[in-house]
């Protein structure tokens, strides 16, 4: 008997449905078009027998082991009804982790489109063989299979690839039922990361202020959530001083969205902040050349703000969740705010503008202000592209997380150990403050050191988030790829989106 969960289908710019399935069926009875199985390198991890003496028949092969990378197809199987199978490696058994298992869902997708197949059937380790539970091992290929199924080629006229129309995971029939929320909560989270990677990935030009703002706007109110705008007049009327001056020499309009998800009887109100700069020219001082062409993924933070909001309308949790998206294009012009000019912000504080590209800070520190006076969070988190000094610190994998709260830093640490989307947690010195001061002005907008550059960005914003529970958090590293991964393409990686949907079922 054939039992079959279908999981959620996700559009994404009118793109072709994509639907993930949980399916137990008798491979040596009923014909599959492909079957991909992963291998261990060193031990059995199937269940099935058919499967195990399979992989046996695979290892006969010499160039196959099963070591991290491999990959071999075989056709027409006697014992199995599959045309195909492959067989991809994933190393040895202690090597075993959520991602490595993430990377093989992945692998096993992208290596399917790029042979023009429409669908496959994965099969899942045994759990009892490697001794990990079902919920570790079917998350994790989920996921990997879900992202890995995603082309942004919007802007190319010729599409070489499609992506799978259908992507079965072969389990026991238990599991089909007791594993059906799961899915759906894995479809939701990475629908939504997949919805920041094209918001990222999408050129300046056709995501300036006004488009982005609608972009959010439309794809927040679909999904029953409460929006706000603030637009250009209603900032300047209610003195979002610093927010102004990073658009000042932009012919775009900066604004400001709110998205609420408030459901009945909350308790609990966590804030979520993203910078929201489409492009980042530097302003009056002007960037490299060579470090222009990515800035289109500045505001990296406001789509991942943005994403798991229209996430959590799906996965219903119990607390009240803010969403303030402070969006601006930073454009040199006569009109722009030029070094040594001097602001006040919407809490009153004066900032001096030692250098217009540290412009995030100017944005962020609004709405913080803005968002603390107006909804009294709980929990304050802000996430920005804010800082090329946090690569140095940290390279380009890893976010930097700063908070005056140890245990918020630690539990967003163990949330980006949880989803591979990788956080550590940095010091917050007061005596660095020192190199905040400003001989004119309450605080200024950049370090007067070269040295610590990520430290002191956070600190400035400290200034503004008071005694709240508040942890910054800079991606400026991992929220851009420049190469393809397993499960990610090149250009936004949707960073945050996973780790905010996991972290707030700790606050």
């Amino acid at each position: 008997m054939e039992t079959i969960f279908d999981g959620q289908i996700c559009r994404l710019s009118g793109r072709r449905k994509r639907v993930l399935y949980l399916k137990s069926i008798d491979p040596t009875k009923t014909k599959v078009e492909t079957l991909v199985i992963p291998v261990c390198e060193d031990r059995d991890i199937h269940d099935i027998e058919a499967i195990s003496l399979a992989v046996k028949t695979a290892k006969k092969i010499k160039e196959f082991k099963g070591e991290k990378g491999d990959e071999l197809t075989l056709y027409n199987h006697l014992k199995i009804k599959a045309m195909r199978m492959i067989f991809l490696g994933i190393g040895k058994y202690k090597k075993i982790d959520s991602e490595a298992l993430r990377r093989f869902g992945g692998r096993a997708v992208k290596k399917s489109i790029k042979m023009n197949l429409s669908e496959i059937l994965v099969v899942v380790p045994s759990e009892r063989k490697t001794k990990k539970k079902m919920t570790m091992l079917l998350e994790a290929l989920l996921e990997g299979a879900f992202l890995g199924n995603h082309l942004f080629d919007k802007y190319k006229k010729e599409k070489k690839h499609k992506q799978l129309k259908k992507i079965d995971f072969l389990v026991k029939p238990d599991v089909v039922k007791a594993f059906r929320q799961l899915l759906l909560r894995t479809v939701a989270v990475c629908e939504g990361t997949l919805l920041a990677r094209e918001w990222v990935s999408m050129p300046s030009n056709d995501k300036r202020p006004e488009q982005f703002i609608r972009s959010i706007t439309a794809r927040a109110r679909k999904e029953n959530l409460k929006v706000s705008l603030l637009d250009e007049k209603r900032l300047k009327r209610q003195k979002f001083g610093a927010l102004l001056a990073v658009g000042a020499g932009s012919q775009s309009q900066s604004g400001m969205v709110v998205i609420e998800y408030a459901p009945k009887g909350a308790k609990k109100t966590v804030a979520l902040i993203g910078k929201g700069v489409t492009f980042d020219s530097g302003g009056i001082s002007l960037k490299p050349a060579a470090s222009m062409d990515d800035m289109k993924s500045d505001m990296s933070g406001a789509a991942a703000v943005a994403a798991t909001l229209i996430a959590l309308a799906k996965l219903k949790p119990k607390m009240r969740v803010i969403g303030a998206i402070p969006v601006v294009e930073n454009m040199p012009s006569g009109t722009a705010t030029r070094p040594g000019d001097i602001v006040r912000s919407f809490d009153g504080k004066t900032v001096e503008i030692g250098n217009t590209d540290a412009e995030g800070r100017l944005i962020l520190i609004d709405a913080i202000s803005y968002t603390i006076k107006k909804y009294q969070p709980d929990t304050l988190i802000d996430v920005a592209t804010l800082t090329g000094a946090c690569i140095v610190a940290l390279g380009d994998k890893i976010a930097g997380v700063f908070s005056t709260d140890d245990k918020l830093a630690k539990d967003i640490v163990r949330s980006g150990e949880k989803t591979h989307e990788r956080c550590w947690q940095m010091p917050l010195l007061d005596d660095y403050k020192e190199f905040l001061k400003s001989d004119f002005a309450d605080i200024r907008n950049i370090s007067s050191t070269q040295w610590g550059g990520a430290i002191t960005a956070a600190l400035f914003l400290s200034e503004f988030a008071g005694d709240s529970r508040w942890a910054h958090i800079d991606i400026a590293g991992p929220a851009f790829i420049k190469n393809e991964t397993e499960y990610c393409g090149a250009g936004g990686t949707g960073f945050g989106v996973r780790l905010f949907c996991d972290l707030l079922d700790k606050l």
